[in-house]
Formats: structure tokens, sequence, C-alpha cells
């Protein structure tokens, strides 16, 4: 007894300090940044507090009975198996709540798919284990990956407030332009999802979803993938960077110069110092999250690429299984992911790498002559 009133005492005197340490902690959804989100937190708490309603009147009904009607006050429980207006009353009743929900639930649905009149259009696709977003109408697109460094994810250095919701390239949008978002994947399934946008959008391969949103305020927004998609899942977050329009028409002037520039580097002379410098940090982007930095794998699953049959072995077919993947296995096809100098950066780092020092060098030509060949 004395043991438990200590603990009573222990846990009482904690209960300040447990208040001050989640003060800044909440449970509720938030309103975000588009109409459609604060239709979604309205209508949330509309139902919440209709159901916190019906959960106080049938308990309020059922402990009152249980109090009132107890054996040991006489009372004799009556013996009857219908009643016409009882029944009438618990149909009617719980009908015209559901109806009462239902009108705004769906005026937000309704609302929430209507992806006309959109300002700008933008094709979101999912991979293992990142994001490509394409501006549909101003002909470029980028990949964005997870930024957060490695020393932080393996706890050799503190984690900061963002951790492994930081990207290299977040998704620039201007404020206030209605922009619809066309979702679809390359691999499996992923699900894209921001929570301050009120959206969250399956990513199907084969299919495309539609859904949209209309940023009211400049900042940053984070989310993730929220749906299982591999070993990655959890290092595959989304950031929007909502920016007013002449910021955001700067910002794409520059990327679609910088695409046009991309395009024209694969007729330049590459010399194999520049090509191990772009590769080595391409590979670091995109494969050595499998693969591991110093090449080593992580087998049977991910073999290594250190000393392989396939990094030390016959270039084509070593070009083949970075352009096409391999089928049946995690290795997806970068041909269409990555640019034409990227390939040929990231098959000459690899050649090249961890002793491989096989001294062969390929050139972004080759990798398009091999494309078209194809």
């Amino acid at each position: 007894m004395r043991t438990m009133a200590m603990r009573a005492g222990a846990l009482v005197a904690g209960l300040p300090l447990s208040q001050a340490a989640l003060a800044d902690w909440t449970v509720n959804m938030t309103p975000g940044v588009t109409n459609v989100s604060r239709d979604i937190y309205s209508l949330h708490m509309t139902i919440l507090w209709i159901c916190v309603v019906i959960g106080v009147v049938v308990f309020g009904v059922m402990f009152w009975s249980i109090l009132a009607h107890r054996k040991s006050k006489g009372y004799k429980p009556a013996n009857f198996h219908e009643h016409t207006w009882v029944e009438i009353l618990w149909t009617i009743i719980p009908f015209g709540i559901l109806v009462a929900m239902a009108i705004p639930a769906t005026a937000t649905l309704l609302d929430m798919y209507d992806t006309t009149e959109a300002d700008y259009d933008v094709r979101i696709t999912g991979y293992q284990w990142k994001w490509r977003y394409d501006f549909e109408d101003q002909d470029f697109g980028y990949f964005s990956n997870l930024s957060t460094p490695k020393d932080e994810i393996y706890n050799r250095l503190d984690k900061n407030d963002n951790y492994l919701l930081e990207v290299d390239n977040p998704l620039v949008l201007p404020v206030g332009k209605k922009v619809r978002f066309l979702v679809t994947a390359n691999d499996v399934i992923h699900s894209w999802w921001v929570p301050a946008l009120g959206v969250k959008k399956d990513a199907i391969p084969g299919f495309i979803n539609e859904t949209w949103a209309t940023i009211e305020e400049p900042g940053i927004y984070r989310g993730q993938c929220t749906e299982l998609c591999g070993k990655d899942h959890g290092f595959m977050p989304v950031v929007v960077k909502a920016v007013p329009q002449e910021e955001f028409d700067a910002w794409a002037q520059e990327q679609i110069a910088m695409a046009e520039k991309e395009r024209q580097l694969t007729s330049k002379d590459w010399s194999m110092d520049e090509l191990m410098e772009r590769g080595e940090q391409a590979y670091n982007t995109n494969c050595a999250a499998c693969h591991q930095a110093d090449g080593s794998g992580a087998p049977p699953t991910f073999p290594a690429m250190k000393g392989s049959a396939i990094t030390t072995g016959d270039m084509q077919a070593h070009l083949d299984v970075v352009v096409n993947g391999v089928s049946g296995t995690a290795m997806q096809a970068f041909g269409e992911q990555l640019s034409e100098v990227d390939l040929a950066a990231i098959i000459t780092y690899e050649r090249n790498a961890w002793g491989n020092d096989t001294g062969d060098m390929v050139t972004p030509k080759e990798i398009l002559d091999y494309k078209n060949a194809q």
C-alpha cells in the first residue's frame, strides 16, 4: 500500500513537468495554407464535435439508467421485446445525423476533386526513393532527393529539427495560383502527402491521379511518402517551397536555362577527371543508398560495385544494366531518370573507383547513341 502511495505521489509531482514538456505538442490536425486544407480541418472539427455530443448523450443516458435504476433501489428490469416508437426514433435520428454529416463532406470532396482551370500542371513521379517534378507547360523537370547528412542518419551528428525532411531540390510553386498535380510512379506504389496543403494522393505505376492546391502563404511546407514502398520508404520526403509570382518566374527561367545547358553538355568533350568528379556526386545521390558510398553494397539484394563482374567486365553489359535495369530485381532502369551526362559519369566512376581502375571511360555521346540504337 505504501509503495502504491509513493508511486501515485511521484506521478502527481511529475504532471507539471510533463505538461511543460508537451506544451508545443498536439494531436489535432492543422488548418493548413489552402482553401481545401481549411475545409478538411473544418469538416474534421464538425464531425468530431458531433461525435462528442453523441457520446455524451449516449453514455450519459446509459450511466444515468444504470445508477438510477439499480437493483439495490428495488428496480426490476422491464420485460419487453419491441417498441414501435423507440425503433422509429433510433432509425430516424441516426439517419438525420448522417445526412447532416454527409452534406459538408460531399461539398468538400467535390471541391477536392475539381482540378479544372489550373494555372500550372506539375507531373509528380515517385521513384525508389525520390520524387521527380516535371512542369508540363514549361519544358523542364528535376529530381528531388533526401539531403539529410549521412552522419545524422548514423548518429555521428545530432539530428536537426528537419531530420529526414530535407531535400536537395524542393518543389517551387507560386503563391495564389491553382496548381494541378498529376501523380504517378515509375516502379512501385508511392503516396505524395503534404499536410499543410491538404493533399495526399497515391502514385501508382501506369495510372495518373489528379489533385490540386492553391497556396495562399509563402513558406516551406514538408511532407513524406505515406505508402510503404521499400527499404528506404522513410527517406523519401516532400518539400514544397511557395514563393511570390515574380520569384517563381525568375526561378522557372533559371531552370529552363539549366535544362538547355544540360542538353548541350551531351556533345561536350569530357575528360576522365571531369567525369569522375561528376560521377561521384551522381553516384552518391542516386546509387549509394543501395550499393553504399564505398561500393560494398548489401548482398545479396544489392550487390557490391567494388570488384564486381559488372563494373570490371564487359562495358556493354554494364551500360545495359544501368540504362535498362534488371528485371525481377531492385535494380531500376535509370535510362529515363538521369541525363546522358550523369549516366556516363556514373558508369565511368563505377569502373574506376574503389580500386576497380579499369581505365574505361564512357562519354555522354556514347550513352545517347546506345539509347537511340535500342
